[in-house]
């Protein structure tokens, strides 16, 4: 990685969102990485508005907020609808597939849409989409290792959820697999 990634990862509370945008944080920092993470939500916890900006870079991050993204991660309709037009040309968007009504038609953007919450239903814990999303992502913008990633939820994860840790890295390796199949069509 030779420049700063710039990352958004909106959707309502209780999604995941701002845990999705740590972990990439933690996940970078043990690799020596420079990073930021700025968290906003709206005043209700579940259910309201959620959004990180995660950056990811070899050096000191000058400031954290930007404007436009190079890959924007949404959970659901609303923050397509605000932040789709923010992700730069070239960029990658990714999408909650349940969630989203009216798909983003941009052609200058690498976009992905995941069935994240239906598979984690389906894997028993709907709370897991979050890591297909992030799998997903990963495959597609390798800007942490996934060994990282496990290790950023043992050291963050309370010692009594440790047990899911191998529930979280299926759903990673689930969400990376969708996303390399889908690229592989294209």
């Amino acid at each position: 990685m030779e420049h700063a990634h710039e990352i958004i990862i909106a959707g309502f509370g209780g999604q995941g969102v701002l845990s999705m945008g740590q972990i990439i944080a933690y996940s970078a920092m043990k690799e020596g990485k420079e990073v930021s993470w700025m968290p906003a939500y709206g005043p209700e916890m579940r259910g309201g508005t959620a959004n990180c900006i995660v950056i990811v870079s070899p050096k000191k991050v000058s400031s954290p907020i930007v404007t436009t993204f190079d890959s924007g991660i949404v959970l659901n309709q609303p923050s397509l609808d605000k932040f789709a037009a923010k992700v730069k040309p070239g960029g990658l968007l990714l999408c909650e597939q349940s969630t989203i009504i009216t798909p983003c038609d941009r052609t200058d953007i690498e976009m992905l849409i995941v069935p994240a919450t239906e598979t984690a239903t389906k894997m028993g814990k709907r709370q897991i989409a979050n890591m297909i999303l992030l799998g997903a992502f990963l495959e597609r913008r390798p800007v942490v290792a996934i060994g990282n990633v496990l290790q950023a939820l043992r050291d963050v994860l309370p010692e009594r959820h440790h047990h899911l840790i191998p529930l979280n890295e299926e759903a990673l390796n689930i969400g990376r697999q969708f996303a390399a199949e889908q690229f592989q069509q294209a």
